[in-house]
């Protein structure tokens, strides 16, 4: 872009890196607008620094100097290591599409922030930065600067314990005012009462009425406006816009009625329109609590951590279970579900579910290590800092580096319709208004006001959040754990279902172990016991198990091939674990059983033969899938148990022997290739690449720890045999999706006709405009729970 004239001022706009960072980005030398520049001859305002409702640099200045104290920093940070920080930050003033856009969209106003991410329903965006190149003080800071403050506060800055935002309540109780004296006041107009003193006074009482509905009109009705013109520079139509823009109307039309002595205008419609506005957005809120939807059902994940008695022990303990002060031993691979201080020699830490960047970081014993991070390695041990955050877990498995780019049908309709609804919707407004004005100036009004009102696209935009709210919560009340909504939808698209043998269709707690060798010694035993300590493997903890008790040993170095084996030092000693090609052995009938066998100091000691145990309700729930699915099942083991399968399981049910992690993905890529939508059930950490290259990934967990955010879902191996109805129920609820946008469509046709004929105030629209709303999310809602009911 050569130079040209700032849209505000007039003033020449020049490129400027320091204030947007961004190579198509401009910024005003006068008014400071900023622009940014989508093609040659299209040059949009994208924020307006100097316009921004928010505080003055003046304002600002010095009030947030606590913050450059790395003490009190250190409390609100979520994670801290090096070049990257993480901080949630409360914000109640995030309301809408537009501030979502701005707020996730940091990182152009400050290079240091690399991401930043909005939870819409509890006001917080989190944000990813780079102490070294900004620091929080300055987010703050810039935050405040364009209208969204945070709330900061060391002593209440947990959840539940913010400052009540009464705003809405005053603002109802200045309309009632308004309405309910403007009322009395026209009584003697309504009744067209001809008596000397009303007709003397007249002009009086018309100018007061109009006095008494400033308030309401500046006051009560703001939120609309900020609303509808945030919406407006952002480029995003909301249903904000028609509404703000009937009430400038009515107040207008009204005025010019009192200064040409017309008549006394529409003041008490207009006052009673902002009025029951208001009282239905606080009714949707009150609903919306009362039918809320328990966002940390997470919280019940069933996964288990090792926690170390004072006696010496380990016990596997629920992850919500864990308090300050607790000893933790963390596996290979295992996820780090608390803050705390590494007790350990050292330890190389997995950082990458946190910042999305896969660089191990060393400790080294007494450092802080944090919430998120897998170890990699030998086994470590840790102390507790703080206890077990759930809702954490939950941003983390929920962390969009790890998001599949999926297409959300319900989402792309509804963004369809709510992309032309709000223009369609000023159309019919003008041309009806256009129609009515040659026949009756006071219907035209109505008719187009109520218009606005009536055809609110509110209903619609919340039918598929509040279904999937729902299912979430159903689902993960009957522990099925999905990662978000889009997940069901996903669910209702599969045709093909892979199933991982081990740990999977097989139940790690109803298998016979023996062991075929030479015998192993106490010593022996004891390395052994202590090398498997270390992996998270099913064949792995199952033989832990099983193997008696032993004095605990330092590891001196740990490895582990991920479906092949492990390989350990431990005081001078080499032990290696595993399949027979990892340890370049073959016995008698190894193909034909599951076996791990044992090498210690490079000589072959012998094998630990496994008789899996097959979970409960297989052979029906097989049966029951076959006849929608294609099924498949793939095994890392040899074929030795093909027989027993086939004899277990429908004939048309495809098995797959000998298959090594990286082949099961592909062997997953091959059916997608074929325009399959496939989900994979596996048992976490060996089946990770398979469970992310496909549609739809489930873990089964039993009792270890080896959460990932490669998987959409966490299914409790006690409901293995549910997941035919799971299946059937993600396909009812998007049916429940598309009846209630249905439903919606209907209502605002119905609405509409009687408003575009004459025959709907404004008054009457705005009351029935929430209670479409509420209807809509009651009857999702209801669905919802009966399908949960079906078997």
């Amino acid at each position: 872009m050569d130079t040209t004239n700032c849209f505000h001022c007039g003033n020449e706009i020049i490129k400027k890196d320091e204030v947007i960072f961004d190579d198509k980005s401009f910024c005003c030398n006068g008014c400071k607008t900023v622009y940014e520049i989508f093609s040659q001859n299209d040059m949009t305002c994208y924020y307006d620094f100097q316009s921004a409702p928010g505080a003055t640099p003046q304002d600002i200045q010095g009030k947030y100097t606590f913050l450059d104290n790395d003490d009190i920093v250190s409390k609100l940070l979520e994670f801290e290591d090096g070049t990257t920080n993480i901080v949630s930050l409360y914000i109640p003033h995030i309301h809408c599409s537009s501030c979502i856009w701005i707020l996730e969209n940091l990182q152009r106003l400050d290079a240091g922030i690399g991401t930043s991410q909005v939870n819409f329903g509890e006001k917080k965006v989190r944000v990813n930065y780079n102490p070294e190149k900004t620091s929080l003080r300055k987010i703050v800071e810039m935050l405040s600067s364009i209208g969204y403050e945070p709330y900061i506060s060391l002593e209440n800055f947990d959840e539940g314990k913010k400052n009540v935002d009464r705003s809405l309540i005053y603002k109802i109780g200045v309309a009632f005012f308004c309405f309910g004296n403007i009322m009395l006041l026209s009584f003697p107009e309504y009744f067209e009462v001809n008596e000397f003193w009303i007709n003397q006074y007249r002009g009086f009482f018309r100018w007061l009425i109009f006095a008494l509905s400033l308030p309401a009109f500046i006051y009560s009705a703001s939120g609309y406006y900020v609303s509808a013109w945030k919406s407006i520079k952002s480029g995003m139509l909301n249903i904000d816009i028609p509404i703000a823009l009937g009430i400038v109307v009515m107040f207008v039309r009204s005025t010019v009625d009192i200064i040409f002595d017309y008549g006394q205008g529409f003041f008490d419609s207009m006052c009673g329109l902002i009025f029951f506005m208001l009282l239905g957005k606080l009714f949707q809120i009150k609903t919306y609590d009362f039918l809320s939807f328990e966002r940390d059902y997470k919280s019940y994940f069933p996964i288990a951590i090792t926690k170390l008695l004072s006696n010496g022990t380990e016990e596997a303990v629920q992850v919500y279970d864990i308090e300050k002060g607790d000893r933790l031993l963390i596996r290979n691979q295992e996820l780090i579900p608390v803050d705390g201080i590494l007790i350990s020699e050292k330890a190389s830490i997995d950082y990458s579910f946190v910042t999305g960047e896969e660089v191990a970081v060393a400790k080294k014993s007494g450092d802080k290590i944090f919430a998120g991070g897998k170890q990699l390695g030998k086994v470590i041990e840790m102390e507790v800092l703080f206890s077990v955050s759930n809702s954490y877990l939950t941003q983390l498995w929920s962390n969009d580096v790890f998001q599949k780019r999926v297409d959300q049908k319900h989402k792309s309709i509804t963004d369809r319709i709510s992309r032309y609804f709000t223009p369609a919707l000023l159309g019919l407004s003008i041309v009806s208004f256009l129609y009515w004005i040659f026949i009756d100036t006071s219907t035209a009004f109505n008719v187009f006001t109520a218009i606005l009102i009536v055809a609110c696209p509110c209903a619609l935009a919340l039918t598929a959040p509040f279904t999937l709210g729902n299912v979430l919560r159903i689902l993960g009340n009957r522990k099925f754990y999905l990662k978000n909504a889009i997940v069901v939808e996903q669910l209702a698209k599969v045709d093909s279902i892979v199933f991982d043998k081990t740990g999977t269709i097989t139940t790690n707690k109803k298998t016979s172990i023996t062991y075929e060798g030479e015998v192993l010694n106490y010593f022996e035993l004891k390395l052994v016991k202590n090398v498997l300590r270390g992996s998270n493997h099913p064949l792995s903890r199952r033989l832990y198990d099983y193997i008696p008790n032993q004095d605990k040993m330092e590891t001196s170095s740990f490895e582990e091939v991920i479906g092949k084996g492990v390989f350990a030092e431990i005081d001078g000693n080499t032990v290696k674990l595993g399949s027979s090609q990892y340890l370049k052995t073959m016995t008698e009938n190894t193909h034909k059983k599951t076996k791990v066998h044992v090498e210690i100091n490079g000589v072959y000691k012998g094998s630990y033969v496994f008789t899996n145990q097959y979970r409960p309700g297989i052979e029906k729930l097989f049966e029951n899938l076959a006849k929608k699915y294609d099924l498949y099942v793939l095994s890392g083991d040899n074929d030795g148990e093909r027989k027993i399968l086939e004899k277990l399981l429908p004939s048309s049910v495809n098995l797959v022997f000998n298959q090594k992690p990286e082949q099961k993905l592909e062997y997953i890529d091959s059916l997608q290739k074929q325009g399959k939508n496939v989900m994979m059930i596996g048992d976490g950490l060996n089946d990770s690449g398979a469970l992310a290259q496909s549609n739809v990934g489930i873990s089964i967990s039993e009792n270890v720890n080896v959460f990932s955010p490669a998987c959409d879902g966490i299914l409790d191996a006690s409901q293995f045999e549910r997941i035919a109805f799971f299946l059937k129920y993600s396909k009812n609820a998007m049916k429940t999706i598309y009846m209630s946008f249905g439903l919606s469509l209907l209502y605002n046709v119905v609405g509409l006709s009687y408003a575009v004929t004459g025959n709907l105030l404004p008054i009457v629209a705005a009351i029935i405009m929430p209670l479409s709303t509420i209807t809509i999310v009651s009857f999702v809602t209801i669905m919802s729970n009966v399908f949960a009911r079906v078997k």
